[in-house]
């Protein structure tokens, strides 16, 4: 089953399955620069859990976007860069909201503050933001090329149809009053 200009469902499945493994590796990377920074910040200084978490999620936030850009997406759009850089902030902004947020609650709300329960919340709010910025960033922030569409067979088969040409008539010429 194909529809024009989107090709088959098996392509796009395999087109989707491609963009999710290239968003993953860039989210790996993300998620390595994420924690790495994460425990460096909470083993060589004194700020909060949170603080340090917020931390860290930006400067992960900065590593994802050159591979998104430059990597996962680099065949998307390139128009735009300013409206794709406010888009990108504010849908991370919101990602951070989403993973410090769950970090916060076991925190603060549940008092699990351990080294291991930090990392081990840390991540499943990673793992729980990840799904909000896939969406977001393929839909909003990184948008597909359009495909050319394929004319309509109808209209290449058959030449438009030339309007007949008729002689203007000629006036007769008016009798002569003598």
């Amino acid at each position: 089953m194909s529809t024009p200009g989107n090709g088959s469902v098996l392509e796009r499945v395999r087109g989707l399955v491609r963009e999710v493994a290239k968003f993953g590796a860039v989210g790996g990377l993300g998620v390595l620069v994420n924690l790495g920074v994460f425990n460096l910040i909470r083993h060589t200084t004194d700020l909060q859990v949170v603080r340090a978490s917020v931390i860290a999620t930006v400067v992960a936030i900065a590593t994802n976007y050159l591979g998104f850009r430059y990597f996962a997406y680099r065949d998307r759009a390139k128009s735009g860069r300013t409206r794709e850089l406010v888009l990108f902030a504010a849908f991370s902004a919101i990602g951070l909201v989403i993973e410090n947020g769950v970090l916060y609650t076991a925190t603060y709300g549940f008092g699990w503050d351990g080294s291991v329960a930090s990392n081990v919340f840390k991540f499943i709010g990673i793992g729980t933001a990840t799904v909000f910025r896939f969406w977001s960033y393929r839909t909003w922030v990184f948008k597909a090329l359009p495909e050319a569409a394929e004319p309509a067979p109808e209209l290449v088969a058959a030449p438009l149809p030339r309007p007949e040409r008729r002689p203007e008539p000629v006036p007769e010429p008016e009798p002569a009053n003598n």
